[in-house]
């Protein structure tokens, strides 16, 4: 029988500087209510000197200690990043060098924000499959470096964070859900981060609302169905953290009365990849999910891509 999988343990990290809305307004024509009004962000947390691989080394750390696990049981890194300047080491491998993690495979993944869910089910498969017994899986983005600070239509939106999850055989048979997982290639340019170094985030913000708040509940209602778990039955609703008006559209279709959603966009803004396992890890450290429950994980973005499935609470 192949081994089950589970989430074992989580991490997150932010930089210490953070920018309020009032900030804002002293740098582009905008004001805290426009922004509130719009997105729902308040705060968003911006990385002074620290990389990509910092920002993910400092999350992947705080979930390997909370797993007890030594870095050469790691068998798989993987960081979904569509921020980072570096390529060649990957920022995995820096990563699992940092972390003194041996002789893991290790390689990043680019699926814009469907990012980190998609490197779960990576994860979740190189781990059924028996080629390595515990993954380290991360998102990390700093999008301040490719932000551009003089539009206000999307300048207001993003912020820079991590977080981590280690994967581990040995879990309940479905202690990680099917993926469901794909993309409409037909609008990938509605999201874009293009050009030389240094690129400059964009987007169509109404094409991505209304694919959003039309199209997406019936995939996420999909990986519910796949994992054999009801909607109304769901303890915990995280999505990418993208904009509050698109999350709470999301949670009302969806139907789950009693489930949490998370909504770290608020303090945290638009962390890209790194926005579901960021707003997960502070679910969990609160404790605002029982332990065991099922909780939907689900990812949009740049692509138009999509990933999500269901989980058990770690």
């Amino acid at each position: 029988m192949p081994p089950m999988t589970r989430i074992h343990a989580l991490g997150h990290y932010q930089p210490e500087q953070v920018l309020t809305n009032d900030e804002l307004a002293t740098m582009v024509d905008t004001d805290d209510t426009w922004i509130r009004q719009r997105t729902g962000i308040a705060t968003r947390h911006i990385a002074k000197e620290e990389s990509v691989a910092d920002l993910a080394t400092a999350a992947a750390g705080k979930a390997l200690a909370a797993s007890g696990l030594a870095p050469e049981q790691i068998g798989q890194v993987i960081v979904a990043t569509c921020s980072a300047r570096d390529r060649v080491p990957s920022n995995a491998a820096r990563v699992a060098g940092r972390l003194g993690i041996p002789d893991a495979v290790t390689f990043d993944l680019n699926n814009g924000c469907a990012g980190f869910t998609t490197a779960l089910a990576t994860a979740d498969h190189t781990v059924r499959a028996g080629a390595a017994s515990h993954a380290l899986v991360i998102g990390a983005e700093r999008m301040s470096e490719v932000t551009d600070w003089t539009d206000r239509s999307s300048c207001v939106l993003l912020g820079d964070g991590a977080g981590a999850a280690i994967v581990s055989h040995d879990g309940p048979a479905d202690g990680i859900g099917p993926v469901v997982w794909g993309s409409d290639p037909s609008r990938a340019g509605a999201v874009r981060l293009e050009g030389a170094w240094q690129p400059r985030f964009g987007q169509e913000g109404q094409t991505v609302f209304r694919w959003a708040t039309t199209e997406l509940a019936p995939i996420a209602r999909l990986a519910c169905e796949r994992a054999g778990v009801a909607p109304s039955e769901l303890a915990g609703i995280v999505t990418h953290q993208a904009n509050l008006r698109i999350i709470e559209s999301l949670a009302r279709q969806l139907k789950a009365p009693d489930a949490v959603v998370a909504t770290d966009v608020v303090h945290s803004g638009n962390t890209s990849a790194a926005s579901v396992p960021l707003a997960l890890a502070k679910l969990v450290e609160r404790r605002e999910i029982p332990i065991g429950a099922p909780v939907l994980l689900f990812a949009f973005g740049g692509g138009l891509a999509w990933a999500g499935q269901v989980i058990r609470c770690p």
